[in-house]
């Protein structure tokens, strides 16, 4: 299967993977309602730690504006079992494990890091509208202050309607 790159604007194509706890989440199951995808590189460190708490201190007044929250990883569900437990997260953490959901939304990238080329995600954020519309991205984020611009963003929106 080729890799499919979603852009603003269009229609995400549904995707279903396992999450925290065993169950397997899809889009679809939250057509209706905005979602906020972000995709982070690795349960237990430092950005990535920080970022997922940031949306947990943040996730009532995600949900006030309608949106829920998902975190996609290539750790695996036992992992995120962990990282979830140990930080009170308040929502799903899916895992992506071969990497297609990652490549679908263009995050999957040869990185560099210490003179050292790896593959690995490339931390980044995306709302989808209630309709399942890519409506806003925010790629190579850094984690201080981009919970509150994903909530900016989300509270412009409701403003103009």
């Amino acid at each position: 299967m080729a890799d499919i790159q979603v852009q603003t604007g269009e229609l995400v194509p549904d995707f279903r993977l396992p999450a925290d706890g065993g169950e397997e989440i899809s889009l679809s199951q939250y057509r209706g309602r905005k979602v906020i995808i972000y995709f982070y590189p690795r349960d237990m460190t430092p950005a990535c730690t920080q970022q997922a708490c940031d949306f947990r201190d943040q996730s009532e007044a995600l949900l006030q504006q309608g949106a829920v929250v998902l975190g996609i990883s290539g750790d695996s569900v036992k992992s995120h079992d962990k990282f979830k437990a140990k930080h009170g997260l308040t929502f799903p953490l899916l895992a992506d494990e071969d990497h297609r959901v990652s490549r679908m939304f263009g995050v999957w990238q040869l990185k560099k890091m210490y003179g050292r080329e790896y593959e690995g995600i490339v931390r980044s954020t995306f709302l989808i509208d209630e309709e399942g519309r890519l409506q806003k991205e925010w790629r190579g984020i850094r984690v201080a202050g981009h919970v509150e611009k994903v909530l900016e963003a989300l509270q412009e929106d409701t403003g103009a309607k």
